[in-house]
């Protein structure tokens, strides 16, 4: 099943790309804007503020230029100081509006990032496990992060300053157009070479920023897998190796951000002359118009400071522009899984399961993974509510793939299966769910306390409930060894507990949620004698008045199934007890003989404690039965 999780997430990736490029200009202006409608209010604030900034900066200039005038003209100190002191007025408005418009749209940002990253992440949780088979959390992580600043960035920051640019240069040109229209023509020719370099290098900044982000998705996803193996990678001694991978994957990040950089930078250079080869051109073009008498040199200095203006806006938009082509790889990530549809979804009809008995029936199901081959053919089965069913098989038999089906992660591509009679396609995901309990192989628990992770069954349990629910698992007596008891931190996917503590933890969890149907996936594998023992002891009473379902590993743990579900190539090819299976002596018989190594002669001895005729096999006399025998069996 992991091979084919691997392959469904390496066709994902290489057909990502490709989907990005396709859809990009397809991303519209309007749905980006719609992020900041909360927030309007505060928006136009900074806005206004911004007008008033800017209107601030677009008239000092004409100050300077009366305050230059006063001392070469009419050398008058009276108006002089007026002017300096009207000067220092402008400059104090012109801060202050400018600090309320950076906090405003800091205050904006903050929110904007929140919003997007709890909805990305709201909308991920609900998004179907064939999701998450064909994608990395590395790279799911790097979207929420990066990508979603790069739109804070985008609706914020890159917003107001176009605004600001458009108002600086519009005005600017105005005011020089009033004072000399020969050279502010003579200024605007300009424009198109910047237009021009500025569509040239967006559309490379774009695709180079995609790049970028791209390779920090992919060695945030090398980090993320180092550290949660780190035990294995401890185990194996490859703290190198993954240093090795790390830094490999960095390098590409580093080399992309290097070119974009270079890129940038023969970017920047190519402004800074065009804006510095500007003030050139005007003091070449001002200093004609003074020799011939149309111009003052406080006129000149007027102009020189709005023609500064001028060429900064150009160059501030078309690196504005070019930040805009860079986000969008940043935000088409984003929106990419925001447009992602969960493939199981509940019905416009779909109802809540009540009076819930906990029966099973799987039928003719077929199941696929996207185009691969089959993984269950034709799988028809019952298993009655209180029943214990275990399903052995080898590997890829379709064990799990079964184990998926009945909580409705996945829907089967053929058949049906119904629990008490209901289709799972007509009942709701969280009424079903609500109803069975998952102990898995490997449990994984979460980072916070024992007590937060027992409670995950049922958030609104009572302490004593919790307490209880410990016990039934065999779990109280080691947390009441912890100085901090239930409060004690488990660690990163409970790395500070022992293997057979952290399965007693998930069986309490388990226990506390008190479902009606309950699927282990061989809890005790791993484990050691004692734990097994203690572990197993906690299932038996977790297994109780419940219907179970065991994907069984190891032969030795299903002594307590009724009945034994075995499957082969996706198929149910032998069906009944431990006995009824071994007298049949097919594949069943062999793996038990491969595992305890019964000779073959042996294999179909009928068992001495077998029940008179007439005798009832209860589950409490088919577990002595079944124990008695696999005792002599192991």
């Amino acid at each position: 099943m992991r091979n084919r999780a691997n392959r469904r997430r390496k066709q994902s990736a290489a057909k990502e790309p490709q989907e990005a490029a396709l859809s990009l200009k397809s991303i519209k202006w309007d749905r980006l804007i719609r992020y900041l409608n909360p927030y309007k209010g505060r928006m136009a604030l900074a806005i206004l503020a911004l007008l008033l900034s800017s209107g601030f900066g677009l008239v000092f200039p004409l100050v300077i230029v009366r305050l230059l005038d006063s001392v070469t003209k009419s050398q008058n100190y009276s108006q002089l100081n007026s002017l300096a002191l009207l000067l220092l007025g402008i400059f104090l408005l012109q801060a202050a509006f400018t600090s309320l418009q950076s906090y405003l749209l800091a205050y904006i940002g903050e929110h904007i990032v929140f919003d997007l990253r709890t909805s990305l992440y709201t909308h991920l949780q609900r998004l179907s496990l064939d999701f998450f088979a064909v994608r990395r959390v590395g790279d799911v992580v790097s979207r929420l992060s990066s990508d979603v600043t790069q739109m804070r960035t985008m609706l914020t920051t890159n917003l107001t300053s176009l605004l600001s640019q458009v108002i600086t240069l519009v005005g600017s040109v105005v005011i020089v157009l009033n004072m000399n229209a020969r050279l502010t023509l003579f200024i605007l020719a300009l424009i198109p070479v910047l237009i021009v370099i500025a569509v040239v290098f967006g559309r490379r900044f774009e695709k180079l920023s995609t790049e970028v982000q791209d390779q920090l998705a992919a060695s945030t996803v090398v980090a993320e897998e180092g550290l949660q193996a780190i035990r294995v990678v401890k185990s194996f001694g490859r703290e190198a190796h993954e240093s090795g991978r790390y830094h490999s994957a960095m390098e590409k990040t580093f080399r992309a951000s290097l070119h974009i950089a270079r890129y940038n930078a023969f970017f920047m250079a190519i402004m800074t002359f065009l804006g510095f080869g500007s003030i050139a051109a005007i003091m070449w073009f001002g200093g004609r118009e003074v020799i011939a008498g149309r111009l003052t040199l406080a006129a000149i200095a007027g102009f020189l400071m709005y023609g500064i203006s001028i060429a900064a806006s150009l160059g501030g938009l078309s690196g504005l522009y070019g930040q805009f082509r860079a986000a969008m790889g940043g935000i088409q990530r984003v929106f990419e899984i925001l447009d992602t549809r969960s493939t199981i979804e509940d019905a416009s009809s779909a109802y809540a399961l009540t009076n819930v008995q906990g029966n099973i029936t799987l039928n003719h199901v077929s199941f696929s993974y996207e185009k691969e081959a089959p993984v269950l053919q034709d799988i028809s089965l019952e298993i009655q509510a209180g029943e214990i069913l275990a399903l052995v098989g080898p590997s890829g038999a379709g064990k799990s793939t079964i184990f998926n089906l009945i909580p409705r992660f996945y829907d089967p591509t053929g058949g049906n299966i119904s629990f008490d009679g209901h289709d799972l396609r007509e009942i709701t995901q969280q009424s079903l769910r609500d109803q069975i309990g998952i102990v898995p192989q490997e449990s994984i628990l979460f980072g916070g306390t024992i007590r937060e992770n027992i409670l995950y069954g049922r958030l609104d349990a009572t302490e004593a409930e919790l307490i209880a629910a410990a016990k039934a698992a065999n779990a109280d007596e080691f947390i009441s060894h912890f100085p901090n008891q239930y409060e004690t931190l488990v660690g990163e996917r409970g790395m500070n507990l022992s293997g057979g503590q952290r399965q007693r933890i998930a069986i309490a969890r388990a226990i506390l949620k008190d479902p009606r149907v309950l699927l282990l996936d061989e809890a005790t594998s791993s484990l050691d004698n004692e734990s097994e023992e203690l572990v197993q002891e906690a299932l038996d009473r977790l297994m109780q008045n419940r219907t179970t379902v065991i994907i069984a590993h190891r032969l030795s743990t299903i002594k307590v199934a009724q009945r034994i579900a075995v499957l082969d190539n996706g198929r149910i090819i032998e069906l009944g007890s431990h006995e009824e299976l071994m007298e049949l002596n097919g594949l069943y018989a062999k793996l038990y003989a491969m595992q305890f190594r019964i000779p073959e002669d042996e294999v179909s001895v009928s068992p001495v404690t077998e029940p008179h005729p007439g005798e009832e096999k209860t589950p409490e006399k088919q577990r002595s039965l079944l124990g008695s025998f696999m005792r002599r069996g192991s």
